[in-house]
């Protein structure tokens, strides 16, 4: 079973911050929307990062 995270846009306020940290898996889309990229393995140290810094808590892991 593969985690992934996973962003609640409605709670997303685009501060950018998780692609600050972790850029290998957060992008902003062409809408102008947080991103996760469609990857087989995620950093997990580097979302945990993400998710901690996150201010709106509003990333976390899900499991695919």
């Amino acid at each position: 079973m593969v985690r992934q995270p996973v962003v609640n846009l409605g709670a997303c306020s685009l501060c950018e911050g998780c692609i600050a940290v972790c850029p290998s898996v957060f992008r902003l889309n062409d809408t102008g929307f947080i991103e996760v990229m469609d990857l087989d393995d995620y950093p997990r140290d580097e979302v945990d990062e993400a998710i901690k810094n996150c201010p709106e808590d509003c990333i976390e892991w899900e499991e695919a």
